[in-house]
C-alpha cells in the first residue's frame, strides 16, 4: 500500500498553526482610490502603506498615456518580446530608462520577482556562489535557489560578512546581491563596501532598487546613484515600475553584454508574454515626471522628517530610516495586529507586517508616506499610532525559571 501523505491535511494542519501564532493572511478588496484614500469594505481609509511613493499611479499625465494607447494597440501584450510582442512603447521605456540610469540597456520584465529569478537563472549555474544580506527581498533568494548555485547569506548590512562568505565559497562565479532600500526596515544597505567586496573576490554586484528608484539618489535614480557608484562597480540592477513609478513591471539595467544574455537565455523572459504596451507608456510617462518633478521628492522627504520628528516627541521607537519606510516594531503578531485594527477605526490603513515577512519576534507596523500626503495628515496618524501603542499593552514577558 502506498503510504502517502493527503496535501489537504497537510494545509488543514498548517491552517490551524498560523491561526494559533496570529499570522492568517487575508485579502481586502479596494473599491476605489482617491489620491491617498482608499474605499475598503464602505469605508474610506487614509493609507498609510502603500508604495506609491511619489503619488504617480493616478496622475493624469500617465493615466492618459495608458489609455490612449491602450485605445490605439490593444490591452495585452499578445506574444513574448522575442515573438511578436516586443512593441515601440516597451522600446522606448526601456530607452528612457537606460538614458535615466546612465546605463548602456535596459531590458523589461512582466515583475520584479520575474526579474531577480531572471538575472539568477541566466547567469548562475551549479559550482557558482550567491552572497546574500539575510534581508533581501525574498525573490532573489528563490532565484539563487532555483538556479542551483550555493547560496549564502550574511548578517543584515554587514559588509565584512559579505566578504567572509565570498571568501568561503572559492571557484565558480559569484554574485554578491543586495536590495538597496530594504522593504521592511527602511534602511540602506552599504553599498560602497559592499562594491569593495565584490571587486577583492572578482564578484558581480548585482543590486535591487525596487523601493529606491524615483525616490533616492540624484534625480530619483536610487540607492547605487546615491553611492556615487559607477558601470563598472554595479553591473546590474532591478527596476521596479509598480512602486515610486505607480505602475506595474519591472526593468533589469546594465551592461549591452549582461542584458543581451538575460534577453536571449533568461527563461522568465524569453517563455512569457510581454508587458502590455498601454503599461508601458504609462510607465514611460510616469520616468519623466519623476526625473523633471523634484517636488516631489522633496515634499517626501521632509514628510519623513515630520513624521519622525513628531514620532520622537510621542515617545514611539521607529527602526533607523530616512526613506519612505517607517518601521514600528511591535513585538508579538498579535500586537502588530491589534495596533493595525485599532488604526484602523481612527480611519488609517497601515498593515501589520509579521513573520516569514520578517524575522521572528519582529512584528511590525510599516508605515509608508507618500508626496501624496499632507502635514495634517501625518501628524494625525502620529497621534493615533501613539493612542494605539498606549492601549494595545506589549507581550508580556516569559516568567524567570529559579536558577536558570
Amino acid at each position: 500500500m502506498v503510504d502517502r501523505v493527503d496535501p489537504r491535511e497537510r494545509i488543514a494542519a498548517l491552517r490551524a498553526e498560523r491561526a494559533a501564532r496570529s499570522r492568517l493572511r487575508a485579502r481586502r478588496t479596494v473599491t476605489r482610490r482617491d489620491g491617498a484614500r482608499c474605499e475598503v469594505d464602505g469605508r474610506w481609509l487614509l493609507n498609510f502603506c502603500g508604495n506609491d511613493y511619489l503619488g504617480l499611479s493616478q496622475q493624469f499625465q500617465v493615466v492618459n498615456a495608458l489609455m490612449d494607447t491602450a485605445a490605439r494597440d490593444g490591452a495585452g501584450g499578445i506574444a513574448s518580446h522575442l515573438v511578436c510582442g516586443h512593441h515601440a512603447a516597451h522600446d522606448a521605456l526601456e530607452r528612457e530608462l537606460a538614458d535615466w540610469l546612465q546605463a548602456p540597456r535596459a531590458l523589461l520584465f512582466g515583475s520584479g520577482f520575474l526579474a531577480n529569478l531572471a538575472v539568477m537563472q541566466a547567469l548562475l549555474g551549479e559550482g557558482d556562489a550567491c552572497v546574500q544580506d539575510r534581508l533581501n527581498h525574498a525573490s532573489l533568494v528563490d532565484g539563487a535557489r532555483l538556479s542551483g548555485c550555493r547560496l549564502r547569506r550574511y548578517p543584515h548590512a554587514d559588509a565584512e560578512g559579505a566578504l567572509r562568505q565570498l571568501r568561503s565559497v572559492p571557484g565558480g562565479a559569484a554574485i554578491l546581491a543586495t536590495d538597496g532600500i530594504f522593504s521592511m526596515d527602511g534602511d540602506i544597505a552599504p553599498l560602497r563596501e559592499l562594491a569593495l567586496a565584490a571587486r577583492a573576490q572578482r564578484a558581480l554586484m548585482y543590486v535591487d532598487e525596487a523601493h529606491a528608484i524615483g525616490m533616492a539618489g540624484p534625480d530619483g535614480r536610487g540607492s547605487v546613484a546615491e553611492a556615487r557608484l559607477e558601470l563598472d562597480a554595479v553591473p546590474l540592477r532591478l527596476v521596479t515600475l509598480g512602486k515610486a513609478l505607480g505602475g506595474y513591471g519591472a526593468a533589469v539595467v546594465g551592461t549591452a553584454d549582461l542584458i543581451e544574455h538575460l534577453a536571449g537565455t533568461a527563461r522568465p523572459y524569453v517563455y512569457t508574454t510581454a508587458l502590455p504596451p498601454a503599461l508601458a507608456a504609462a510607465s514611460l510617462a510616469a520616468v519623466q515626471l519623476a526625473r523633471r518633478e523634484h517636488w516631489r521628492r522633496e515634499k517626501l522627504a521632509g514628510l519623513v522628517r515630520r513624521f519622525r520628528g513628531a514620532a520622537r516627541r510621542r515617545g514611539l521607537e521607529l527602526l533607523p530610516s530616512d526613506t519612505a519606510i517607517q518601521p514600528l516594531h511591535c513585538g508579538g503578531d498579535a500586537r502588530a495586529l491589534a495596533m493595525s485594527k485599532q488604526l484602523e477605526e481612527e480611519g488609517y490603513w497601515v498593515a501589520a507586517i509579521r513573520p516569514p515577512t520578517v524575522p521572528e519576534g519582529q512584528a511590525r507596523l510599516r508605515v509608508t508616506l507618500s508626496a501624496l500626503h499632507e502635514d495634517a495628515q501625518v501628524d494625525a496618524l502620529v497621534e493615533a499610532l501613539a493612542r494605539a501603542h498606549d492601549r494595545v499593552p506589549p507581550p508580556a514577558e516569559p516568567a524567570a525559571v529559579p536558577g536558570a
